[in-house]
């Protein structure tokens, strides 16, 4: 069984910085697909970014670009999301997701066409 573990999370003012961190207890998570989404109070469960095992371009979502990057780095079986300057909007709980098969690209942004989750870290901006 694939367990995900994010950690990273805080509380940060507006302007800061934040790299969350998704740890594979997997030896192939350079097969896996992995994204990450966020989850605000109240509100639906939002894709941010994906990033496939075959390489290329990573999938940003339009409110995250240019402000959130993701990387991976295979021999640690970690994938990071760096977040620079954050706003209170950020505010929520963030989790990343596993899927080993194939995807396309379209259907990234779909929270249950990963076969693993982890628990989430919360990240809490203050303006």
């Amino acid at each position: 069984q694939v367990q995900l573990v994010e950690s990273g999370g805080g509380l940060v003012q507006a302007g800061a910085s934040l790299r969350l961190s998704c740890a594979a207890n997997e030896r192939s998570f350079s097969m896996d697909n992995m994204a990450w989404f966020r989850q605000a109070p109240g509100k639906e469960r939002e894709f941010l970014v994906g990033i496939r095992t075959g390489g290329g371009n990573p999938n940003y979502a339009d409110s995250v670009k240019g402000r959130f990057t993701i990387s991976r780095d295979n021999a640690k079986n970690t994938v990071y999301l760096q977040m620079n300057t954050l706003k209170p909007e950020d505010t929520a709980v963030y989790y990343c997701a596993a899927r080993r098969s194939r995807i396309v690209l379209s259907a990234m942004r779909r929270w249950e066409v990963y076969d693993y989750r982890g628990q989430g870290t919360q990240v809490t901006v203050s303006s």
